[in-house]
């Protein structure tokens, strides 16, 4: 088997990845700058940091932050959203205060919290999930719109109640609008996060970016970089995708 057949023979996204790491390579070779490490000197800095350094404390850190107000802005979100897409009243009344949330920025939400409230957990939480609560709205709001009305005349017609009739009927249609919620929702959360931790943590992937950046380690920024891109990939092969296909199963 010759080498440009087995290159043909890898997934896309590896051979994507590949070709990225050949180009950064490059370019690292070419500027001959410490302000542009290679890939190797960055996976030795990133082997160091989680052996020695406080990597995986400072990313445990950000990883609970990240879950608790992922939980928080799922659930209220997904609530806030199928109400307002089934009751017509309540989207009309809500509907102007869903456009002024998505247009404040995030940063204001931040300092304003921390402001309010202290430079607390519970703050940061807060100001994450505040900001993350009226995308799902949008989303779920959609996607309650567009339910199939012969599946909800049918569970009326055999008297499921609402307990079964949102569990076998409303939610199978909402999963592609929950997953795709979900994916934009943690990218979202993940780069808040950060920006919260900056501002007003002493621990975290943001805390410690802003540290490095202080020392203009660019090795140490880019090492910190690839451990949180790795931990979101792992996410989304291992969480996200099985679950995209077990939702996707009532249509066939």
């Amino acid at each position: 088997m010759t080498v440009l057949s087995k290159v043909g023979r890898l997934p896309a996204h590896i051979l994507s990845l590949l070709v990225l790491i050949v180009i950064w390579e490059a370019a690292a070779l070419f500027t001959g700058s410490r302000l542009l490490p290679g890939p190797g000197a960055v996976a030795l800095r990133l082997a160091d940091e989680v052996i020695e350094g406080g990597l995986l404390f400072h990313l445990a850190a950000t990883l609970g932050r990240v879950a608790a107000s992922f939980a928080i802005a799922m659930a209220i979100g997904t609530a806030l959203g199928i109400a307002m897409g089934r009751i017509t009243l309540l989207d009309r009344f809500l509907d102007g205060w869903l456009v002024l949330f998505l247009n404040v920025p995030a940063l204001v939400t931040i300092i304003l919290t921390y402001v309010w409230f202290g430079l607390t957990e519970s703050a940061a939480i807060a100001a994450v999930a505040v900001n993350k609560i009226p995308n799902v709205v949008v989303t779920l709001r959609e996607g309650a719109r567009a339910l199939d009305r012969d599946y909800l005349e049918m569970g009326e017609a055999y008297r499921l109640g609402h307990m079964k009739t949102l569990r076998h009927i409303v939610l199978p249609q909402l999963y592609p609008y929950l997953l795709a919620t979900a994916r934009s929702g943690l990218a979202l959360i993940w780069k808040i996060v950060l920006v919260v931790e900056l501002l007003g943590r002493s621990n975290g992937m943001g805390f410690q970016l802003q540290v490095l950046f202080q020392l203009f380690d660019v090795t140490g920024i880019l090492a910190y970089t690839v451990a949180f891109i790795v931990v979101v990939q792992i996410i989304e092969f291992a969480v996200l995708q099985p679950l995209e296909i077990r939702a996707a199963r009532w249509r066939r």
